[in-house]
This record gives structure tokens, C-alpha cells and sequence, in this order.
């Protein structure tokens, strides 16, 4: 027999979906055979005190990149839980969850490893703070309300200067997130490359660009209006100024994705985005 299962759970009780469905999870998992070794709230303080062999996350995707950012260095596998909307990265409902939990307690299951990003925001006087990222960093005009240029480096190379709403640079696992929504490409979830995707560009030549991870990309902005902002992740926003530079490249650690036999890339992308639906030409 197996031994015992040593589990962290991440339920962040202030989201009313995950505040609903955890007793009855957590009444599941205390009468099976596992470890909890203990409970994160959201704020992170127990995943980097704790070290288990699997963290299971309740929530939707947000959860899991805040989860993953908040494990820093430390990564351990991940398995999602949905309760949110799309999930593309927690994919079993809590039914399922539940269904399939033998094979998980008999660790039957994949972990896969994914790119992560570090993105590095200098300052013109110098000053830099840096953050980790598993899905994108975005720069938007958004309160600014007005077209922005930007120009992007790739390992001190220039390669093009943008205007627009924005620019997108997107890891694999991010693909199916901001960057498709913006028009770019969905990318296999195991490549190791960026693809960099403007937001409305007002020249019509600028379309995404792919290319590999272990690249250095470098965005400035010599003149931007207030309101200009990098945001990670759609979590951590930074205002930006004229002079600011972006340093997007490859982190030191991989994102660590649980997978069960059942749960396959293509059957999510199928399902999730209904790619096996036809169009209903049907008037009454």
C-alpha cells in the first residue's frame, strides 16, 4: 500500500465559490488516506513554510498563478481544482476531483514542466524590482486612454517599435489567456518560447511574434502619458514612465503541473473552447 499522500490545499476562504465548496472537499479529504499539512488562505505564508508532495489549489486559473508566484523558488506540484470560469489550468471540477482521487492518492499522475518568466522593471534612476510569472507581462495604456510607442529588443537586438493599446509577452501556458484574447496564437503548452502579441496596433504589419525561451526581451518606452501600466500575471500592476525598461526573460524555475491520465491538453482546448461544435446556419 501506498504511503499516505501529503497534500497542501490553497482555499482562500474570502472568495465566496471557495469558501462554499471547501467543507465538504475538506470532509472528503479527512476521511481518505492523506496528509494535510496544511491550509494557505491566498496569502502564501503556508506554501513557503511547507513542503509537500503535491498542492492542490481551489479556485479557478487566477488561484494557481497567484499560487505558483507566492512558491517562488520553491515550486511543488500542482493540481486545480475548478470553481472559477474557463480553467484551463485547473481542470477538474470538484466531482471529478473527488472521482478520480484514488488514482491520485496511488500517484497516478504526470507532472509536467512548464516555463515560467522573470520580468525585471528598471527605472530611470536606476532603481529595479523584480517578479515572477507563469502566464504573461502586459504593458497597457489602460487609464492613459490614448495610443502608446513602444519599442522591443530582442538580446540587445531592436526588432520593432509598436503603437498602440499595448504589447503582450506570454509564455506557452499563457497563450490561451490575454494574449489569445488580443489575437495571437495558442502554443503547445510544453515549448520552451515567448510569443509576443500587440494589443490594437495601429500598423497593421505588426503581428505576433514566437521565438525562444532562452532569449533576453527588453521593451522601452521613451515616452509614455501617465497612466501606462506593466501588469503580471493580471495580478501585480506597476505604473510605468517615460524611460522605464522591461527585462522579460526565462526564470530559474519551472511551473510544476499535476496531470491524471484522463486530463490531455487537446480534449481541454476541445472542450473549452467548443472546437468540436459546429456553427447553427439555422432561421426560423
Amino acid at each position: 500500500m501506498a504511503p499516505p499522500l501529503n497534500l497542501i490545499v490553497v482555499a482562500d476562504t474570502q472568495i465566496h465559490r471557495v469558501r462554499s465548496a471547501w467543507p465538504e472537499l475538506r470532509a472528503f479529504l479527512e476521511n481518505r488516506q492523506v496528509t494535510i499539512s496544511g491550509v494557505d488562505d491566498g496569502c502564501g505564508t503556508v506554501l513557503a513554510d511547507c513542503q509537500a508532495e503535491l498542492a492542490v489549489v481551489l479556485g479557478g486559473d487566477g488561484a494557481i498563478l497567484r499560487a505558483c508566484r507566492q512558491m517562488g523558488v520553491r515550486q511543488m506540484p500542482v493540481l486545480g481544482v475548478n470553481l472559477g470560469r474557463l480553467g484551463f489550468l485547473a481542470d477538474l471540477s470538484p466531482g471529478e476531483f473527488r472521482r478520480q482521487f484514488h488514482e491520485i492518492e496511488q500517484r497516478n499522475y504526470s507532472v509536467g514542466r512548464y516555463l515560467m518568466f522573470e520580468c525585471t522593471l528598471t527605472r530611470t534612476d536606476g532603481t529595479t524590482e523584480s517578479h515572477l510569472g507563469l502566464n504573461e507581462a502586459a504593458v497597457s495604456s489602460g487609464g492613459a486612454l490614448r495610443m502608446i510607442d513602444m519599442h522591443l529588443a530582442i538580446d540587445g537586438e531592436p526588432v520593432a517599435a509598436y503603437s498602440g493599446d499595448g504589447l503582450i509577452l506570454s509564455t506557452p501556458i499563457g497563450s490561451t489567456a490575454h494574449s489569445l484574447s488580443a489575437g495571437g496564437p495558442i502554443l503547445g503548452q510544453d515549448l520552451q518560447a515567448f510569443v509576443i502579441t500587440p494589443i490594437c496596433p495601429h500598423t497593421l504589419t505588426n503581428r505576433p511574434l514566437v521565438d525562444h525561451a532562452d532569449r533576453l526581451y527588453t521593451v522601452t518606452l521613451p515616452a509614455i502619458p501617465v497612466g501606462v501600466t506593466l501588469v503580471i500575471d493580471g495580478q501585480v500592476r506597476l505604473p510605468l514612465a517615460a524611460g522605464d525598461r522591461i527585462d522579460v526573460r526565462k526564470a530559474a524555475v519551472s511551473f510544476l503541473m499535476a496531470k491524471i491520465p484522463q486530463c490531455r491538453y487537446y480534449a481541454t482546448l476541445h472542450r473549452k473552447l467548443n472546437w468540436g461544435g459546429q456553427p447553427n446556419y439555422h432561421t426560423d
